[in-house]
Order: structure tokens, then C-alpha cells, then sequence
């Protein structure tokens, strides 16, 4: 489990102490199905190394309502950088959608590799910060038809593993909608 988290520091830029010092204190988690590791409002504690699983981040609303903020899946570390850089509790929501196996990495040793290891700490902001600029370009210039379209080529593995709301919600529309939406794609095909 630890092997995979060492292969994704070295090649973020992590140096071998670095490493160590991370994998001495990664915690392993074996967890159920819809297991939440943070709750919104929370003040986080750990980032998540995902190293098997689907884990997803939301947003819920006072009336019951959730907005899919991102999926993760394996070999993907789960940092809340907000929570991080305000010190303030969670904004969102973290689960798990699968059976998941983690490596839990106290939030210490993150802050740690802002000064002992900065080649680290800014590859995986560069990371964070392109995934929001490819998420933003999405919501903003594409339809709801090719937003679906492009989910479906781009994570044709999660389609077949999440509910049809979840879907909806990263996608910004209704469970109807993309009912709709697929079902004028099957009689275009």
C-alpha cells in the first residue's frame, strides 16, 4: 500500500526524506462503501492517499440538496488546499463510493512539505490548481449534452460505478435532465 504512495511523492517531486518521514506516518485504512472521512464543517486533520477506491466530495445544502464537488479515484491524494490555507473546518463533504484502501497523512506533514520539501508542495498545487481550470472551462463553455458527452469519454469506468444523481450533480443538472440527455443520445445513435 505504502509503495504507491512513495511512487506518487517521487514523482511530484518529493526527495527519498522526504518520503520516509510521510510513509513513517501514513496511517492504513481498509473502509466500507459510503464511509465519510470528513464531514462538512469539519476541521480536517489528514489528506487521503487513495490508494484503491472511489471516494467523492460534496456540498450539501440546508435543504437536503448535494452538489458533486470532484471524484477521486486510485492512486489520487485527496487535499482539501482551502481548509488547508485558511485554517477553517471543511467546506464539503468527503465519502467513500467503493470499498477503499487509504493512507491516511496527517495534515502536519503537508505543512511540513511547504518548507522542507517546496518542489512537492508546489507540484501538488499546480495539480489542484489545473483540475480547477479544466472543471471551470467545462461548467462554463460546454452544454449540459456535451458536459455528459465528455464525462463519458473522458471517466468511462466511473459511468458504469456511480448513481445517476451523483452524475448529475458533477455535471450541474437534474437527475431528469440527464435522463433526457441520454435519452436523445440513444435515438441520435
Amino acid at each position: 500500500m505504502k509503495k504507491a504512495l512513495a511512487q506518487y511523492l517521487q514523482d511530484h517531486g518529493a526527495d527519498e526524506e522526504t518520503i520516509n518521514l510521510s510513509l513513517s506516518l501514513a496511517e492504513p485504512m481498509e473502509l466500507p462503501t459510503r464511509h465519510i472521512l470528513l464531514n462538512q464543517g469539519e476541521q480536517p486533520s489528514y489528506a487521503f492517499f487513495l490508494v484503491d477506491g472511489i471516494c467523492h466530495a460534496c456540498y450539501l445544502t440546508a435543504e437536503g440538496r448535494q452538489f458533486s464537488k470532484e471524484f477521486y479515484w486510485e492512486q489520487e491524494l485527496i487535499l482539501g488546499f482551502e481548509s488547508l490555507l485558511t485554517k477553517q473546518p471543511s467546506e464539503y463533504l468527503l465519502e467513500t463510493l467503493s470499498a477503499s484502501q487509504i493512507l491516511a497523512l496527517p495534515l502536519e506533514v503537508v505543512e511540513q512539505w511547504k518548507t522542507h520539501c517546496p518542489g512537492l508542495y508546489m507540484a501538488l498545487l499546480e495539480r489542484q490548481l489545473l483540475f480547477k481550470e479544466h472543471k471551470e472551462r467545462f461548467m462554463l463553455i460546454h452544454t449540459p449534452e456535451e458536459r455528459y458527452t465528455l464525462f463519458c469519454g473522458h471517466f468511462p469506468e466511473l459511468q458504469a460505478q456511480l448513481a445517476d444523481y451523483q452524475i448529475a450533480s458533477y455535471l450541474g443538472i437534474t437527475a431528469t435532465s440527464l435522463s433526457r440527455i441520454r435519452a436523445r443520445l440513444s435515438e441520435e445513435s
